[in-house]
């Protein structure tokens, strides 16, 4: 190669034509990289990528067990039920793509990538569905992302005390615990008892999170009571409080016998915490100090000391061991329905954007609920709390497999009555997820690199500031703004992830690297609805590429993936 010829019009010509074998290697590195990135790009474009199956033995027997069948029978049989009883057609099955997007949606809160698609496609149609429920309950993203979504309702979205509080820890330990398969009665029962530092026994962050100045070092009854009831009992009782219930919308016996909600009820429940506090010296963490509970009933003068009592089944409380043990063993007996019901409800509408019963927090003890919420919680506590177990069986069942369309006119009633899929907006924080997904081709899991796993991390935080977060009531569907949209629409990253960028954007690989327009196209569909086009979609987005080649190309595809990402199917589950 002669040297580079100087440019008179540049200052600094002499110079770059004195190291030609410099700028050469340059050029060289330049090369190998891009071939490398092609080579890698084209491996997961063309072939079939290698995803461990991650099969393990007792997955296949759980889901033949005889117990297993006999529940998801009923289930569906208690389904068929409600329909016929609301007087509503059902909707046909969808199809195995749709239902894969549903549950990696639930599972681990975003899309498919490109590459479990090609394996998800190279299993057979009866076996499809199977090996992605295993493929996703065997991913720790899902148990990170049940953590966070459980987490949310046991202590709130605050930050909590800055020294006292640690969520992370909080939500690490929660998802290392339903990895591992503990029972969500033992995760519940350590969190309502734990005693000792936040930093080395995380459950104790349940308490912390309620200690701030005005507490003087010692946990907040009155919060941990009101969490205790609505996210572990669905139970409103922190509505007593202040006074008795007039209108009787508490009732905490039956229909034949009702025992109306009084403020004694909340009182008596919040003295189980009452001796919460730091122990002195500070390093030793949370203790029991047998601190009595004080309140002034509306009406009375003076104060009165509270016995620790809970509002129903008291024949479930045990009779000895120190309170918040005590309350513990309550909360989580088999023979508390109201713990296996609000568990079996929040997973439901982790499931499906919606729960079984609305609101989550409120399942009155005198009215009939679902069958259904009956029978999966008894199966539930039959077979230790499993929440994986719980997971299998809703996405099993007909409710979760039937389509959100049908050849008739699908209603509120219809949604109602579980006959049809219902559809619901996407979280603002699997928004995110999603189109941090749909820019990528392989998965974003724990194999991926750390600063791939910061740079998502640092990219939906700033997302959800400016998007907003629903905060702890995640299945408070409001409508999509239109300062939302236009965050969506004008904002960075849905401009970044989709914009000409070899590198880091799934559309110019696919640009870059498939010729056939319709193909390219099916690629970007595929990574970001999880679904082929149709074939007036192909040919509309034909007409777009048509006589476009190089980098005007890159640019039309990457404005038919920046219109998906923006589109109402994108954020919404279906």
């Amino acid at each position: 190669m002669p040297p580079i010829a100087p440019d008179t019009d540049s200052p600094d010509a002499t110079q770059l034509s004195t190291f030609p074998k410099r700028r050469r290697g340059k050029r060289l590195l330049m090369g190998v990289v891009v071939l490398v990135v092609l080579a890698v790009v084209s491996t997961t474009l063309n072939s079939r990528p290698m995803i461990e199956k991650r099969e393990v033995a007792e997955l296949a027997a759980l889901r033949s067990a005889p117990d297993f069948q006999q529940t998801l029978a009923t289930v569906n049989q208690q389904l068929a039920e409600m329909a016929a009883t609301a007087g509503v057609e059902t909707a046909e099955r969808a199809g195995n793509l749709t239902i894969a997007r549903r549950l990696s949606l639930a599972l681990v809160g975003n899309g498919m990538s490109l590459e479990e698609l090609r394996a998800f496609e190279s299993k057979s149609t009866q076996e499809q569905l199977t090996w992605w429920t295993d493929y996703l309950l065997t991913d720790r993203r899902w148990a990170d992302n049940f953590a966070e979504r459980f987490s949310r309702a046991l202590v709130g979205t605050y930050n909590g005390p800055f020294v006292l509080f640690r969520r992370r820890k909080l939500n690490a330990l929660l998802s290392e615990q339903l990895s591992s398969g503990v029972g969500y009665d033992k995760i519940v029962r350590e969190m309502l008892s734990a005693e000792g530092l936040w930093t080395d026994t995380p459950p104790v962050n349940f308490v912390t999170a309620t200690m701030d100045e005005a507490n003087e070092g010692r946990g907040d009854p009155i919060r941990l009571a009101g969490r205790t009831s609505r996210a572990l009992l669905a139970q409103r009782i922190d509505c007593v409080q202040c006074h008795d219930d007039f209108i009787g919308s508490l009732n905490f016996g039956s229909s034949a016998h009702p025992v109306a909600g009084t403020q004694e009820h909340f009182h008596s429940l919040a003295a189980f915490y009452a001796g919460t506090a730091l122990a002195d010296p500070v390093f030793s963490g949370i203790t029991d100090d047998g601190q009595p509970y004080r309140v002034k009933y509306l009406g009375d003068s003076e104060e009165s000391e509270v016995k620790p009592a809970v509002p129903f089944s008291p024949e479930l409380l045990p009779t000895e061991g120190k309170p918040r043990v005590r309350l513990a063993a309550w909360v989580t007996d088999p023979d508390n329905r109201a713990f296996g019901r609000a568990t079996v409800n929040r997973v439901w509408g982790l499931m499906f954007s919606r729960p079984l019963v609305a609101p989550v927090d409120s399942i009155p003890l005198d009215m009939p609920v679902p069958k259904v919420l009956d029978t999966l919680a008894d199966d539930w506590s039959k077979h230790g709390f499993q929440i994986a177990r719980l997971v299998r069986m809703i996405a099993v069942c007909d409710a979760f497999q039937r389509d959100s369309r049908a050849d008739f006119e699908v209603t509120e009633q219809h949604e109602q009555a579980w006959s049809v899929f219902p559809l619901t907006q996407l979280r603002p924080d699997q928004v995110v997820g999603n189109l941090l997904q749909a820019s990528k081709l392989s998965a974003m899991d724990s194999s991926s690199s750390v600063f791939r796993r910061l740079e998502a991390y640092g990219s939906k935080q700033n997302f959800l500031q400016l998007f907003g977060d629903r905060g702890e009531d995640e299945f408070e569907s409001e409508a999509v703004t239109i300062a939302q949209r236009l965050i969506m629409m004008n904002g960075e990253l849905a401009a970044n992830r989709t914009g000409v960028d070899l590198i880091n954007n799934a559309v110019t690989r696919i640009a870059t690297l498939v010729a056939d327009d319709q193909r390219a196209i099916e690629l970007i569909f595929l990574t970001t609805f999880n679904r082929p086009p149709s074939a007036s979609e192909t040919a509309a987005f034909g007409k777009e590429l048509s006589d476009k080649s190089g980098d005007e190309r890159k640019r039309a595809l990457s404005d038919i993936a920046w219109a998906m990402v923006n589109s109402t199917e994108f954020s919404w589950n279906h």
